[in-house]
């Protein structure tokens, strides 16, 4: 069966190098989750640049803006440097980072709420820019667990693998859950955690595990 083959397929990466990446990328959601608002706010950032683009652009511009200058410049001048580096959206992302200011103390919102699930819905309500795929993302990088980033990698390797029937053409909030709840049942059998699972995933598709 190819649910079978998909977990062989996991079980050997489990067995490689590639847990190493793995364990060290997951030590880093916990390190970032112990920091404060301006870093939580800056992987915020990052998650809404990832949106239709890349992570390694997302990387590379969180590495060459500081926390403090995704709080500071204005909107105008943060979609210059987006669009310098390379980003096809800079003056929209430019646009949603600007608004998302309002939220500069994201970690005390989120901690606030308490459950990983209930501040999702809150992110996706409230932060422009995300919505259930990009805020799994940001909670998943500051240190929760049971949250599916769907994907287009994601998607991909369960339609292949039959855990779902088709990509579909949408994910609003049912769809999501629908199908977060089939990878989570996956995620059982393989003993680990959504947020682990999905960089075994990433790996599989991409050959890297980035955030």
């Amino acid at each position: 069966m190819a649910v079978e083959s998909l977990i062989s397929q996991i079980r050997h990466l489990i067995a490689s190098r590639v847990a190493e990446q793995v364990e060290i990328r997951t030590k880093q959601f916990k390190i970032l989750h112990s920091k404060g608002n301006d870093d939580w706010f800056s992987e915020l950032c990052f998650c809404i640049l990832t949106a239709n683009s890349s992570a390694r652009l997302g990387m590379s511009i969180q590495e060459a803006i500081s926390p403090e200058a995704f709080l500071r410049l204005t909107e105008e001048e943060l979609a210059r440097r987006l669009k310098h580096m390379g980003h096809r959206f800079s003056e929209r992302r430019a646009h949603f980072i600007v608004s998302a200011r309002e939220f500069s103390h994201i970690k005390d919102i989120v901690v606030g709420i308490g459950n990983e699930k209930q501040a999702r819905d809150w992110l996706v309500k409230n932060v422009l820019g995300l919505g259930y795929k990009e805020a799994s993302h940001f909670l998943r990088n500051v240190g929760y667990d049971d949250l599916a980033i769907l994907d287009r990698h994601v998607l991909r390797t369960l339609c292949e693998n039959r855990i779902i029937e088709e990509i579909p053409k949408g994910l609003g909030r049912s769809k999501y859950l629908e199908i977060e709840s089939k990878l989570r049942n996956f995620s059982v059998q393989l003993g680990m955690p959504l947020s682990k699972l999905d960089l075994y995933i990433w790996y599989m598709k991409t050959g890297a595990v980035l955030k």
